[in-house]
């Protein structure tokens, strides 16, 4: 091209050089045109640069042809978008009427956009997320995302693949995925195709999922099918991004639509990535409200402190602290529930032996007695613990022992506390049955139940958490219970400087002498 007053060099985001009629493209484009109105006439060479061109040099080549043919362009749903964010940059459309008018042409063709396919809907999402500046492809984007949520509440039998117009401007995809899926749920088809949304897209599609009435069960599983895909491409920073916008977003759904398990793996999602801990507590708060759905597999969660203990015991802690602070909503059935999956916990953890005494007691004490019609696998938990932890103290294992409630224990059970040889010196057994029997179970449930609106147990750090014990003799002595609680600590004092003898067990109330069987107890009543 032979180089003259009128040729113009330009410059697309450092990807190509072009060579066009700075007359042509003037005249079309508003934005050259002021440019180069300021300028004198002059035979010298000119140059413009773009270094955020939309789309890049192949939509600046769309557009210099569409000038240099004087408007006519074939405009198809592979590049309305990008026509139309170039149109808009370029100002290809404020010249005047005598010129033809690329923007007015694209959104004319968006008109249409009702009658594209699934996959040029996914072409162009694509786009307007690709495109610079964004603020010119927001728009698109908006309605390119209406769409697409409202095919999703078309009718099963309306294929969302398939091109329900006949209007030859329009070029459907023959290639149709449509085969690929008729394995896939008629009701969750479409989650693969819709992991290319970033976050800001993934919160505005899910919000209008939720303006328009898609069932929540579904849009909660997608939540988490997105979560578990998106570690294949993604960037940290992105994932920890939709990761957050996830955890907002569950706010919105019904609670009824979420499940445990879904909400367990999107936890475990995010200890993997360094979340802001704000969300972090949000979704623990969401778990614990939930926590008599749950099940033992949930709450076994690894420890995230290496050579420590086996799980996160902390965690389990917090959720439980948080269901409790559910108050009045939580019925009989739901506490039954979370006292028989907190008792499968303790005999899943009892036998570790790297859990502290302070943890393990937390874990005993976290519920009220009311919470459970039989002490019998709390019971066993704590021997179980106490076989494995030998080198307790006989303080420390009144601590554990003080929260079996006799009354609740059945005849095995008790038929095993005869012989058991774990067990506290007779004198201190006595004043537990005497003392805590009233003290300790009613003190439990008014503090397990009390709750301060203005603190939040997920600020709890692990300092608290091991003075629970404390904060309930405290609590006692509010309650009017000096005296007892003084004895008592008086007797716990005393323990250490016993011989170590634990010859003396309990049998239904009443104390004996005996020569104790150390053999493992093999737990008849265990189911």
């Amino acid at each position: 091209m032979e180089v003259g007053s009128s040729t113009l060099e330009v410059d697309v985001n450092g990807e190509e050089i072009f060579m066009v009629d700075k007359e042509i493209l003037s005249s079309f484009s508003a934005r050259l045109g002021k440019l180069f109105g300021n300028l004198a006439s002059s035979s010298r060479k000119l140059k413009v640069i773009f270094d955020n061109f939309p789309g890049g040099s192949h939509v600046f080549e769309l557009m210099a042809r569409f000038c240099h043919s004087n408007g006519t362009i074939e405009i198809t749903p592979s590049n309305v978008v990008l026509l139309n964010c170039a149109a808009h940059y370029m100002e290809i459309g404020s010249n005047g009427p005598e010129k033809p008018n690329l923007v007015d042409q694209t959104e004319k063709f968006l008109e249409g956009i009702s009658y594209w396919t699934w996959s040029e809907l996914l072409r162009a999402l694509k786009q307007c997320q690709n495109l610079l500046p964004a603020t010119i492809s927001s728009f698109l984007l908006e309605k390119v995302l209406d769409c697409l949520v409202g095919r999703l509440t078309l009718p099963t039998l309306a294929s969302p693949f398939t091109c329900s117009s006949n209007n030859s401007q329009f070029s459907c995809d023959t290639s149709s995925t449509c085969s690929t899926r008729n394995n896939w749920s008629q009701t969750t088809w479409w989650f693969e195709d819709l992991l290319v949304l970033n976050a800001n897209s993934f919160d505005k599609v899910i919000r209008m999922m939720i303006s328009q009435k898609l069932d929540h069960a579904t849009i909660f599983r997608f939540i988490v099918f997105r979560l578990r895909s998106i570690y294949r491409s993604v960037r940290l920073a992105e994932e920890c991004k939709i990761t957050e916008v996830s955890i907002n977003l569950l706010s919105l759904l019904d609670r009824s639509s979420l499940s445990c398990k879904g909400l367990f793996d999107i936890l475990l999602a995010a200890r993997l990535k360094a979340l802001n801990k704000f969300y972090k507590l949000k979704l623990e708060h969401l778990i614990g409200s939930m926590l008599d759905q749950s099940t033992l597999d949930h709450l076994l969660v690894p420890s995230p402190h290496r050579n420590h203990h086996v799980y996160d015991v902390n965690l389990v802690l917090r959720l439980a602290k948080t269901f409790l602070l559910e108050g009045s909503k939580i019925s009989r059935n739901q506490l039954g529930k979370v006292a028989s999956l907190m008792d499968s916990y303790l005999i899943e953890v009892a036998p570790d032996f790297f859990l502290k005494p302070s943890k393990f007691a937390a874990l005993v004490m976290v519920l009220p007695d009311s919470a459970r019609e039989s002490c019998d696998r709390l019971y066993q938990a704590i021997d179980m613990y106490l076989q494995v932890h030998v080198q307790l103290s006989e303080e420390e294992k009144v601590r554990l022992w003080s929260v079996v409630n006799r009354d609740k224990l059945s005849a095995e059970a008790l038929e095993h506390l005869a012989r058991h040889s774990n067990l506290p010196s007779r004198k201190t057994l006595q004043s537990l049955i005497t003392q805590q029997s009233k003290i300790n179970i009613s003190i439990h449930d008014h503090f397990s139940y009390l709750k301060d609106s203005s603190q939040s147990t997920f600020h709890m750090d692990a300092k608290e958490e091991q003075e629970d014990v404390e904060q309930i003799l405290i609590y006692a002595r509010r309650r009017g219970h000096s005296k007892k609680i003084d004895n008592l600590e008086t007797e716990s004092q005393g323990m250490q400087k016993r011989d170590g003898r634990m010859g003396k067990s309990l049998c239904n109330g009443a104390f004996r002498e005996e020569n104790c069987d150390e053999t493992k107890f093999a737990w008849p009543w265990k189911g």
